[in-house]
């Protein structure tokens, strides 16, 4: 299985859309736990949430673009750009170090 960096952009004014979607977005969330790597908002820096970043374990990207299609905050529509790309954990305090 590989894992997918998804990176959300909001679109300006729609902390009240993600406030609303938030209760179904968490139940989303705890759905899906078992593909996901790590998930939580982006925030500016004045703690303001600007996006969201998921790492997703899936096959592909199509299915990791499903996987995000399926999340209320999607239906809601607060995102106006998003960027699927494939990750590659290497290094770091959550994954226990280094892969080399």
């Amino acid at each position: 299985m590989k894992s997918y960096a998804i990176y959300c952009t909001d679109k300006p004014d729609t902390a009240q859309k993600r406030l609303d979607a938030r209760d179904a977005h968490f139940a989303h969330i705890e759905k899906t736990l078992d593909n996901l790597l790590i998930a939580g908002p982006l925030l500016d820096e004045a703690g303001e949430t600007i996006g969201s970043l998921l790492v997703v374990k899936t096959d592909n990207a199509e299915q990791a673009r499903k996987q995000l299609e399926a999340d209320p905050y999607f239906s809601a529509d607060i995102w106006v750009d998003i960027r699927i790309t494939p990750f590659m954990p290497a290094a770091g305090d959550w994954i226990g170090g280094k892969i080399w």
